[in-house]
């Protein structure tokens, strides 16, 4: 695929910190794979982003990670991953530091036991540390005095888990507990030298959502965990291995408010949750603002899209109307590729849309690139919500009713609630469907006519496909066994009531 935002967001990283890179071309497998050319584009890409001489001359080396190769040459198949790793430890220079200096270790990572505690994790920069050593916290950006602390437990990263050691001496990657309060871009030292190490401010949170306790009719009969408590208590448990997640009280004490860093972080801890046993419910994203010099900035990204040729004109369309800006366009193969540089606002509830008008070819990645002025009012969803009209299990006659005024997101048999959004509608407004609507016995009734109902297969939503969906009235309730798209005020009379009263 090229280069995708990701791999320009941590390359200019790299660079900036003057890392040597070693070049991975992964998924050679494909058939339309294109080795050479991706070397092309990532020469380009290093001489934008100011690689020096020395960082230019990088080695390449193709493979395919579902298949588990690694070759030098893309037309030389090889039988493993050797020549990435002989690669890797020719090219990358060992771990430097000095053993008899005092200790100095930066954390950049963080973790959290319920039996040990937060767990720091962070690479020894010099000298040695020891379980059971002495040591001081200090941070570069704090004026606090040094924080007397103890090591008590100590590992070093071995594979995918950790291995508890005595030492560790400069250049390995260590984790330890027995530091309450430890963050990250802390620093321990020896107390007889408590120098601490500049660290990079962590970004500030882009997107918020409300975390509350689900009310739905359905509410409780699947989840572990579903009152305040438990999910004050889990929010709060997140917060000390994320240092990026803000979590802030509402004016009720049933809902809180997460902000993370984009749409993907807060689903990843959505999903966490459900699988841990919680039952809740959220709002739809809304982009954070801040002020700077007196003018509001929003946050902007940029846009990476490989589609077909025919869908690029809708696609073209869809982000100008939503205030992207075309950075580059050129042909990759049979396929186009886009760059816009687009708002956060833009993107949010866009997923569906861009899914259908590629008919489900296209793919598109985004990253964080900057925070420019507010450019105005960006369009949201255009098509209405189908609500059910009351509570029970969907049958295929009233789905069948109902499959004509939208696309509908459930199937025959799945339990429903008056409320609940079932589908979406074909128009820009919301339209309450009985979908438990059973068709009437009747001595007139024709043989073999209930034969005849042809239901077109429900849309499958991902968690981030439904939280693109959500209006300003709607919320996603999310359990360990289900994710049911509702509307905030269930009553439809008391939904047309408030409708009424705001416009």
């Amino acid at each position: 695929e090229g280069c995708m935002p990701q791999t320009r967001f941590v390359l200019k990283k790299a660079l900036g910190l003057k890392k040597k890179a070693v070049v991975v071309v992964n998924k050679l497998d494909r058939a339309e794979a294109r080795p050479h050319a991706v070397v092309e584009e990532i020469i380009d890409l290093f001489i934008e982003l100011g690689a020096d001489d020395d960082q230019l001359e990088f080695p390449v080396v193709f493979a395919s990670g579902r298949d588990g190769f690694a070759t030098l040459d893309p037309d030389v198949m090889s039988a493993d991953m050797k020549p990435l790793f002989e690669t890797i430890l020719r090219e990358i220079p060992a771990p430097e530091g000095e053993m008899d200096a005092p200790l100095q270790i930066l954390f950049s990572s963080l973790d959290y036991d319920e039996y040990v505690g937060r767990i720091g994790i962070g690479r020894v920069e010099r000298g040695v540390l020891r379980t059971g050593q002495e040591v001081v916290v200090v941070n570069s950006q704090a004026e606090s005095a040094p924080v007397k602390a103890k090591i008590v437990s100590l590992y070093v990263i071995d594979g995918l888990g950790r291995l508890p050691v005595d030492m560790a001496e400069a250049g390995e990657i260590v984790a330890f507990s027995g530091i309450e309060d430890i963050t990250i871009g802390d620093t321990v030292c020896d107390p007889a030298c408590p120098e601490a190490l500049d660290f990079v401010k962590i970004s500030l949170p882009t997107i918020e959502m409300t975390f509350s306790v689900n009310d739905s009719p359905f509410a409780g009969k699947e989840g572990k965990y579903v009152t305040s408590r438990n999910l004050r208590d889990r929010l709060e448990r997140e917060l000390l291995r994320d240092v990026s997640l803000q979590v802030s009280p509402t004016d009720t004490t049933e809902a809180f408010r997460v902000a993370g860093r984009g749409e993907m972080h807060l689903s990843v801890l959505i999903e966490s949750m459900r699988r841990e046993g919680y039952e809740f419910q959220v709002s739809t994203p809304k982009v954070l603002f801040r002020e700077e010099n007196g003018q509001t900035l929003e946050p902007v990204e940029r846009l990476v899209i490989d589609l077909p040729e025919t869908a690029v004109g809708a696609v073209m369309e869809k982000i100008g109307r939503r205030r992207g800006e075309l950075s580059h366009m050129a042909p990759v193969g049979s396929r186009m590729r886009l760059e816009f540089l687009i708002p956060s606002r833009g993107l949010l509830g866009y997923r569906n849309e861009f899914l259908t008008d590629t008919r489900g070819e296209g793919i598109m990645s985004s990253v964080f690139h900057d925070w420019v002025p507010l450019v105005g009012d960006i369009e949201r969803r255009q098509n209405g919500s189908l609500v059910a009209h009351e509570t029970g299990d969907a049958v295929a006659y009233g789905l069948f009713n109902a499959q004509d005024r939208g696309a509908m997101f459930i199937s025959p048999g799945t339990p429903v609630y008056a409320g609940m959004i079932v589908g979406q509608s074909s128009r820009g407004d919301d339209m309450t469907v009985n979908v438990c609507k059973r068709k009437q016995l009747t001595n007139m009734r024709a043989s073999g006519s209930d034969d005849a109902l042809r239901l077109i297969p429900p849309r499958q939503m991902s968690l981030e496909q439904m939280l693109e969906f959500l209006e300003e009235d709607e919320l996603l309730e999310v359990t360990p066994k289900s994710l049911r798209l509702r509307k905030r005020i269930l009553s439809h009379e008391q939904r047309m009531k408030a409708l009424k009263s705001k416009s």
